[in-house]
């Protein structure tokens, strides 16, 4: 009977992240007509313009740099299993990171999988040990997308509320007469809170055996024990040095995109800094950032006074130099890793 419990949630957990790419990606797809839809044929026009009189030799100079970052990332995990016992090959740990991106673009979160059963299989390391540095290195690039996010605030404050005061305010004032300074609006958040805290403290021990608040807990769990586990690290200094060269390598895969185009090329390190912070958030939401990356982009860029069709073109260059350097080497590293002998053939 457990045989056949756990048959059916395998296959429950199979058909749920099946249902969870279909929507994601589908979201993709009607974000990409969304934003196709409202352009006349003019900028369609121009859109495609940009595409055919882009310098190319920025774009490929941003898939070697994004390359360098993943390599970079490889000599990083090879750190992060150093203290336990384990330290593969460059070239097998390289293919198991790329592969690993290679199926992120199919299913999220399956390339974690992915990589650390690469290592199982040519390298004899455990899967639950190495899927525990992952939870470590996940842990400490969400700390350094944080960083990035509020050194975004701190260093672009003046263009974002330039266009706040400029675009967003002034409709708020129009339609709503500045709501937030009305009392009955304060009371209301307030009384808001105060049923929400109420709530919480009378049904806490429902909530908490709820499964969304065990899987918050484990994650919580998992990112503070994947933090301790940091200390254990033999080369810290090294390891410092390799994760912010891949944050670097990551910002200029995008800032080099930048000058592909004559009406970007002008940008400052600013605009690059607030296109990596927000335009990471469309690679999460989406599968690979399909549809949702290249409109995020649109947007920053029209910040900094940069045209919606001109936006919109850069962010979709960016986006396909991206996705072609995973593809292209994470397929490569598929065909030759199946060239390697495995573990046990090794011995």
């Amino acid at each position: 009977m457990a045989f056949f419990n756990a048959e059916a949630t395998s296959f429950k957990s199979r058909i749920l992240t099946f249902v969870k790419f279909v929507f994601f990606l589908g979201l993709g797809i009607f974000i990409i007509w969304l934003s196709l839809k409202g352009l006349s044929l003019s900028e369609k026009h121009k859109i495609l313009e940009s595409f055919k009189i882009a310098n190319y030799y920025w774009v490929v100079l941003a898939i070697v740099l994004g390359i360098f970052s993943h390599l970079l990332r490889t000599l990083r995990w090879r750190i992060f299993l150093e203290p336990l016992g384990y330290l593969p090959s460059v070239k097998n740990t390289f293919y198991a990171v790329m592969i690993g991106y290679f199926a992120n673009m199919a299913f999220p979160r399956l390339g974690e999988v992915t990589r650390c059963g690469i290592l199982a299989k040519y390298e004899k390391i455990p899967f639950q040990k190495s899927f525990g540095t992952v939870v470590t290195e996940r842990a400490l690039d969400m700390i350094m997308f944080i960083l990035l996010f509020f050194l975004t605030i701190f260093t672009q404050i003046g263009t974002i509320a330039n266009y706040l005061n400029n675009n967003v305010y002034p409709k708020l004032n129009s339609k709503f007469s500045n709501p937030f300074s009305h009392p009955a609006v304060i009371l209301g958040a307030i009384g808001f809170f105060v049923v929400l805290i109420i709530f919480f403290i009378v049904f806490r021990k429902k909530i908490s055996h709820s499964k969304i608040y065990q899987k918050i807990k484990k994650l919580v769990i998992g990112f503070w024990e994947g933090l301790k586990s940091l200390s254990q690290i033999k080369r810290p200094f090294l390891f410092i040095i390799y994760t912010f060269s891949i944050w670097i390598l990551y910002f200029f895969m995008l800032y080099v995109c930048f000058f592909s185009l004559s009406e970007t090329s002008s940008l400052g390190l600013g605009a690059g800094l607030s296109a990596l912070v927000l335009g990471s958030a469309g690679i999460i939401i989406t599968p690979g950032g399909i549809g949702l990356y290249p409109v995020i982009i649109q947007e920053t860029l029209y910040l900094y006074h940069i045209s919606n069709t001109t936006g919109l073109a850069l962010g979709w260059i960016a986006w396909t130099a991206q996705t072609v350097m995973i593809l292209t080497v994470g397929g490569i590293s598929l065909i030759l890793l199946s060239f390697n002998k495995t573990a046990n053939e090794q011995t």
